[in-house]
């Protein structure tokens, strides 16, 4: 029997209700087998039910608003567990956000912040959680940006950017730049993952966004991670490990209007560079994760990890876990939800680099100054005139900011 639901409120009901009456008094393995079951009939997978095995079938295609309900849960998830420290600190984003009219009126003059103090941190942090997206963090080398607005007396914040050390292997990309294992493990270090990029209100319907993608190709930002990273050596072959010569990011909704055609002097910025092949941990829920490690710990498996593991550490659960109850685990962290994956070249010959065929990078000298000015020329000015943005820019105010 194949039972199929479309996403209505009632059949999801009805689905928690099935799943939560065979949960009732089941053994901790199939809890887990019957959670992982209720998650991916909850993202619209076929279940075949036989005499002998159950039998599951991911869609050919994820569509957009099953990915929205996906990461809207996590989302919550993250919130509600951080809800205090959120509610504390709530009045301290909403003082560092601009009213709309000031910006109506803002000439705009980006700044960008390097994050180092304790309140940097927090604050960087508090706008995180206002993305649709759930709030995770990377290991490694990190850099975290709050871009502010110095043409507006209290510097509200435009927008916030992090740069984190690249996922060890996507395929999709080493194709790109043309690696194997060996030369990506050498060079994978003069690159970077860009994964927060955006814009906060009311400067988000002014297409804010474009701007902090912008900034991110700057010298400024290059030069940041240049002097940050300065005193690092690689361990294979004493380079100094400071020059970045480009970085990736990754959107999960299909093709980003944030960054397609995003050009500057003739120059596409953001080269959308294919799909990674899915791999993830989004479409299980943490209450599935929660009784995997529970299960894991009744079997005497360490399931201990660090502060900052993250999704890496996710992973091993998942693919020990479903090991146990029956399930295919690469199968099963493989059909997450794809990702479009974009590179943003900083040099001109970043492959030769990259490949170690050449030594020095040559850069594109994009300055701040420059690109601010192009984005106010092809975006900004446009975007005042418009009678919709305009309301909703003007309608902003950061006492009703709530996350």
């Amino acid at each position: 029997m194949s039972l199929n639901f479309e996403f209505k409120e009632e059949a999801i009901l009805k689905k928690r209700e099935v799943i939560e009456f065979l949960l009732k008094g089941k053994s901790p393995k199939q809890q887990v087998k019957l959670l992982i079951l209720r998650d991916l009939w909850n993202l619209g997978w076929d279940i075949k039910i036989g005499k002998k095995k159950i039998e599951v079938f991911p869609p050919e295609v994820y569509n957009k608003e099953t990915i929205k309900q996906a990461m809207a849960v996590k989302r919550e998830e993250i919130i509600d567990a951080n809800r205090k420290w959120i509610d504390k600190n709530i009045e301290f984003a909403r003082k560092n956000l601009a009213y709309g009219y000031d910006v109506m009126h803002s000439k705009i003059d980006p700044i960008i912040e390097v994050c180092e103090t304790q309140k940097q941190k927090d604050l960087f942090r508090m706008f995180r959680y206002y993305w649709s997206s759930p709030y995770s963090d990377y290991v490694g080398r990190r850099i975290k940006i709050i871009v502010r607005d110095r043409a507006l007396p209290n510097k509200p914040v435009i927008g916030i950017a992090a740069l984190g050390s690249p996922i060890i292997h996507i395929p999709e990309r080493d194709d790109f730049i043309g690696w194997d294992k060996k030369t990506r493990t050498k060079n994978l270090i003069y690159t970077m993952d860009a994964y927060v990029i955006g814009a906060l209100p009311p400067y988000n319907y002014l297409l804010g966004g474009k701007l902090i993608a912008l900034l991110l190709a700057s010298n400024e930002v290059r030069k940041i991670y240049q002097n940050k990273y300065k005193d690092k050596v690689t361990i294979i072959d004493k380079r100094t490990a400071n020059s970045l010569v480009g970085i990736f990011t990754t959107s999960l909704y299909g093709k980003s209007s944030q960054y397609n055609r995003l050009k500057y002097k003739g120059n596409l910025l953001y080269n959308h560079i294919g799909y990674t092949k899915g791999y993830g941990t989004l479409h299980l829920s943490k209450e599935t994760i929660q009784e995997m490690v529970k299960f894991l710990k009744s079997k005497n498996i360490d399931v201990n990890h660090k502060f900052g593991d993250g999704p890496s550490w996710v992973m091993r659960v998942i693919a020990a876990a479903g090991e146990l109850v029956g399930f295919d685990t690469d199968f099963l962290l493989k059909h997450s939800f794809k990702r479009s994956i974009y590179f943003v070249p900083l040099a001109k010959n970043y492959r030769e680099v990259l490949n170690d065929e050449v030594k020095r990078p040559i850069y594109y000298n994009y300055k701040k100054s420059e690109l601010v000015k192009y984005w106010k020329e092809r975006w900004f000015e446009n975007r005042k005139r418009n009678p919709d943005v305009i309301t909703n820019v003007l309608e902003f105010n950061p006492d009703n900011f709530i996350i």
